[in-house]
């Protein structure tokens, strides 16, 4: 579904990927795990077009998104959910939710039934249905990060990438966040999740790659990689 070759980036003359490859099978959850300035967040970045990329390759389905501006990565079917949760914070809930949808509502994508994912979304985030006129500003730092999953969502994706969607949260809102991207995964979302908790996120998984100065240093299997000594003693310890 996803597949990233040889992939190059970087910001100026500090480069930041060395050819990483790797790739995120339809209805499966990968995980990119990783210390702070890996690189992690610059591949997410470079996938979704939010940077372009110095080499490589970046497949999505049978398109080539290699390059393309990021609203054109949209509307082949990637939602970003980004670092920082990023939502529009002057606009209201449901107003965020629409602009997740905005390829679908100019036939940038299939339409479908928009009204029906809305509440759906709802369902799935019944805090954002309660406060649904209220300004994404002033929402807590946990609802605004089910915003901007909510928003993902709302783009009807092929494929979501998860940007670090437990940074800054409470324990008991960390654990709300992973049970939807649960929830997600039997409903055959495709997912690549990026996440400080390398333990939860591997959890939650099929299949990581570990990160390290811009390159996989290892790959597999979650479950290998939850026993594997090396990423134990360098992620899996006691804080996370």
């Amino acid at each position: 579904m996803l597949l990233i070759k040889d992939l190059y980036a970087a910001y100026g003359k500090v480069q930041v990927l060395h050819g990483i490859s790797l790739e995120v099978p339809k209805g499966k959850v990968v995980t990119l795990i990783g210390s702070n300035g890996a690189g992690k967040t610059t591949t997410m970045r470079a996938i979704s077009g939010m940077i372009k990329p110095v080499s490589g390759r970046i497949q999505l389905g049978d398109k080539d998104i290699t390059g393309m501006g990021s609203h054109k990565i949209a509307k082949s079917g990637l939602a970003h959910s980004p670092e920082g949760r990023r939502v529009f914070s002057t606009l209201s809930v449901t107003d965020n939710l629409q602009l997740g949808a905005f390829p679908r509502l100019t036939f940038g994508r299939p339409r479908g039934n928009v009204e029906q994912d809305m509440e759906r979304v709802f369902e799935l985030f019944p805090r954002l249905k309660e406060r649904s006129e209220q300004l994404a500003g002033t929402l807590s730092g946990g609802e605004q990060q089910m915003l901007a999953m909510g928003r993902a969502l709302m783009l009807n994706p092929d494929v979501i990438l998860l940007d670090e969607p437990s940074m800054g949260l409470a324990p008991l809102l960390v654990e709300e966040v992973f049970r939807i991207i649960r929830h997600l995964k039997e409903k055959g979302v495709t997912m690549l999740l990026v996440e400080q908790f390398a333990a939860a996120a591997l959890n939650v998984a099929d299949y990581g790659y570990v990160m390290e100065n811009g390159n996989i240093s290892v790959h597999g299997p979650a479950d290998q990689l939850k026993n594997d000594p090396a990423v134990k003693a360098a992620y899996l310890g006691a804080a996370h």
